[in-house]
């Protein structure tokens, strides 16, 4: 007497989409969390913008190397809050953030133009020095006037790819095709904003970030990219810092403020 046998066990492919889903999932939450970042703040001097007066953010120039991209003061402009005049194409006027900011971002290419040509690459002041001289040629400070831009913000640096690793190889045969393998790279995002004031021609101070982070192309019969937004997040992070710096939310001190809030109380 013969007895068939129940296999119980499970083929192979049943798991296998799970084993791929599962360990692009646990990669994805490694790559999410490979990412650092830092900001740092240093001011001279104690000059918070008014409601009426406007900043102009340039790219500092270079004359070598790779400058600030383009994309990345564009994405300041935007988060920095406020109001934009003369806004690219693309861009909205007014910001999200135009009630708790309340200075205006003055147009790149209309204040170079409105300047010309001092604020072109090759005639720009390098330095505090360089903007004194400047702001002593005729006609250049009554011409910041006319306009309203008391701030210069230089924006320099870049992203950039640091390391990278693994491969990822895509065949295809007569049963079908797919792509295995990982490979991963990581980027940094540097980036300086210093602060010039056109009225009393001095450097009142700087912001920068550092972001580094890492993201990685999964291989699992189709290519999986798990991109960390690093010059994203850069990006997030220097126009916070910028405009608590501007407005002058860094020169309130939580313990004098309370201080005051409670003597105000008690003098009623």
């Amino acid at each position: 007497m013969t007895h068939a046998r129940l296999d119980r066990r499970p083929h192979a492919s049943v798991h296998a989409p799970w084993r791929v889903a599962a360990g692009v999932a646990v990669l994805g939450v490694a790559a999410s969390g490979c990412m650092t970042s830092k900001v740092d703040e240093t001011r001279q001097i104690a000059s918070p913008i008014q409601a009426n007066e406007s900043i102009v953010l340039l790219k500092k120039p270079q004359l070598e190397g790779v400058g600030t991209e383009e994309a990345f003061l564009d994405c300041v402009q935007e988060r920095l809050g406020g109001e934009l005049v003369h806004p690219e194409k693309g861009q909205n006027a007014h910001s999200g953030k135009a009630a708790r900011t309340a200075f205006k971002i003055y147009g790149e290419q209309e204040f170079t133009d409105a300047l010309f040509p001092w604020f072109e690459p090759s005639t720009a002041p390098a330095n505090a020095d360089g903007l004194r001289v400047l702001l002593q040629r005729p006609g250049v400070t009554e011409r910041l006037q006319e306009i309203g831009v008391r701030y210069v913000v230089w924006v320099d640096g870049n992203t950039r790819k640091t390391d990278g690793g693994g491969s990822v190889a895509c065949a295809v045969g007569p049963g079908g095709g797919g792509c295995f393998g990982v490979g991963w790279w990581e980027k940094e995002s540097g980036y300086v904003a210093s602060v010039w004031d056109m009225q009393n021609a001095s450097e009142i101070g700087s912001v920068s970030t550092d972001v580094t982070g890492t993201s990685v192309l999964i291989g699992a019969i189709a290519p999986i990219p798990i991109i960390t937004p690093v010059r994203n997040t850069a990006c997030n992070r220097l126009s916070e810092q910028l405009r608590a710096f501007l407005v002058g939310d860094d020169l309130v001190v939580p313990g004098a403020a309370a201080a005051g809030a409670v003597g105000a109380a008690g003098s009623r």
